[in-house]
């Protein structure tokens, strides 16, 4: 997706060679035109599918995904990493590590939201090494629920995500692959990956 790798090249800051700063558009402001053609692309990427959920994680996914939701006409669920007084029965739970943050998470999902007759898309912000997505394809298997696909808008191609994602079988469409951050500049993958 070209208008996302120029956002990525004229905002993105490498602050190493592992880490991309895009908080002035998708992770902390957000740029909602960007997210509404970023929903586009992953409804026209995943149509056919009969997706009746996408699922996200909490916080950085949620612009994307609900975007995605919003042009399949489907709902938007995400999963949780903090308790709350009003989620704390009868959920499914998983445990994340963020690359990111180098931290474990519990995350959880309420069971009313999720059954073995939905077909999900999972929708996450980065891909690095693939937890985030495993884990919510985890979630979405406790359910019964068929993951039929997961959408990244930004994947560090140059780490394992991708190749253990696809290991455990489930289709994976990046928009924009960073084959490299080495030397502060932002290097893409020439091929799609997909």
């Amino acid at each position: 997706m070209k208008r996302l790798e120029q956002k990525i090249v004229q905002e993105g800051i490498v602050l190493n060679e592992n880490v991309l700063k895009v908080d002035s558009f998708l992770n902390h402001q957000v740029d909602p035109q960007l997210m509404l053609d970023i929903g586009r692309t992953f409804s026209q990427l995943f149509e056919g599918e009969g997706v009746t959920r996408v699922l996200t994680l909490e916080s950085s996914g949620i612009a994307p995904a609900v975007m995605a939701a919003l042009q399949m006409n489907v709902p938007l669920l995400f999963a949780r990493k903090r308790k709350s007084l009003t989620l704390k029965d009868d959920l499914y739970t998983e445990n994340i590590y963020s690359f990111t943050k180098q931290e474990e998470s519990e995350v959880t999902v309420s069971r009313k939201f999720l059954s073995s007759v939905d077909r999900v898309l999972i929708i996450d912000d980065f891909l690095a090494n693939g937890d985030a997505a495993l884990g919510l394809a985890r979630i979405a298997e406790q359910a019964g629920a068929k993951v039929v696909g997961i959408g990244i808008v930004i994947e560090k191609a140059f780490q394992p995500g991708r190749e253990k994602l696809i290991e455990y079988g489930y289709r994976v469409h990046s928009l924009a692959r960073i084959a490299s951050l080495s030397e502060g500049k932002v290097i893409f993958a020439t091929d799609s990956g997909d």
